[in-house]
């Protein structure tokens, strides 16, 4: 009997709430239509979107609109929040979000089609508000790259958070947009402990990997932020003095933080997960994770989901506020600039700007 799948953050696969069939959570079972259990295949596949840029409506994110290339994310993370996006694709947010990924072929030529419409007004987009933009498959794809051509192309502002030093893959183009204010980089950085990320996150780049990263993206004048998420009490909340030295020494300009939250199927998936791994404490770090949502594991409350409430929180915010007081030298907020998109799109009204 197969106990734990190498190379995977969830270890089960719940049944999608939109199926009629129940899904058997035992490992023999699991994979029913891939024979190497023990090593589970990735699979592709192509899809036509009907549109790319979605409005983000949430007033705690921070930005308005975002776009994802990739459904679904071979990098694993246990705790990703948007595996429960996966239910609406037909998948189950367990193992099938990290080894079923759709492909939106045509994710370039929509937008695009976007950008040209008389009707937009340029606010930047996010890459990717879901997953991860950079995930394995874009090696092939190089989906990513041609979305920041047409970025380029139309001067319009573009922000990326990703995990993946493939990013460097296009630091040609990223040059061109940070010179002209147009993009701001987030890499996810939450643990200097190589050994849990293995766990948690467990396709994704190296932390050492990462901190170079951060480091020549810096270096290249490319503006940086480090998203520190999640933290994850009783797992890697320890070291956030530690983190926020590393970080800013490397030239993060901007550091934000998001305490765990474990909505829908999150819940289960994590609970094997940290139970499998560290069973010495595993009941402890779910009753503290509860203790950040008022006794439950995750919220969906506006302001609240991501900060969490109660004492373990505050310590957590505490110790942020202090880190970045004593090492973060810039913390000033990054402007995009969205004048350079209206004056290519309309050149014909700079005439009358004299």
């Amino acid at each position: 009997m197969i106990e734990y799948i190498k190379g995977r953050g969830a270890q089960i696969n719940p049944s999608n709430p939109f199926d009629k069939l129940v899904r058997s959570n035992d490992p023999l079972l699991r994979f029913d239509s891939n024979p190497e259990l023990e090593n589970p295949k990735t699979r592709y596949i192509p899809t036509e979107a009907k549109s790319i840029v979605n409005e983000v409506i949430s007033p705690d994110v921070g930005l308005e609109y975002s776009l994802n290339p990739y459904q679904g994310c071979e990098h694993g993370c246990v705790y990703c929040y948007a595996r429960k996006t996966h239910n609406y694709w037909g998948y189950s947010s367990g193992t099938d979000f990290e080894t079923t990924i759709l492909v939106k072929e045509n994710a370039v030529d929509l937008l695009e089609r976007k950008l040209k419409s008389k009707n937009w007004k340029a606010a930047p987009i996010m890459l990717s508000g879901n997953t991860d933009c950079y995930q394995p498959i874009e090696k092939k794809t190089k989906l990513t790259r041609r979305l920041l051509e047409v970025f380029w192309k139309y001067r319009h502002p573009v922000g990326i958070t990703t995990k993946n030093q493939l990013i460097l893959r296009d630091l040609d183009l990223l040059k061109k947009l940070a010179a002209e204010n147009l993009i701001n980089v987030t890499i996810s950085i939450n643990t200097l402990d190589d050994q849990l990320r293995r766990k948690l996150e467990p396709r994704t780049s190296s932390i050492a990997v990462r901190l170079r990263l951060l480091q020549i993206l810096a270096s290249e004048g490319i503006p940086v932020t480090v998203l520190a998420a999640p933290i994850i009490p009783g797992l890697n909340d320890d070291d956030i003095f530690k983190l926020v030295k590393k970080l800013a020494d490397l030239g993060a300009r901007r550091i934000h933080h998001i305490v765990v939250r474990l909505n829908g199927d999150n819940k289960e998936i994590f609970s094997d997960w940290v139970g499998k791994n560290y069973p010495d404490r595993a009941q402890k770090v779910m009753n503290k994770i509860a203790s950040l949502h008022g006794g439950e594991t995750g919220s969906s409350k506006f302001g609240e989901r991501m900060r969490g409430s109660g004492k373990i929180a505050e310590m957590i915010h505490q110790q942020f506020r202090l880190a970045k007081k004593l090492y973060l030298m810039n913390t000033k907020a990054f402007e995009y600039n969205t004048e350079l998109y209206h004056q290519l799109k309309q050149p014909q009204m700079q005439l009358f700007a004299c």
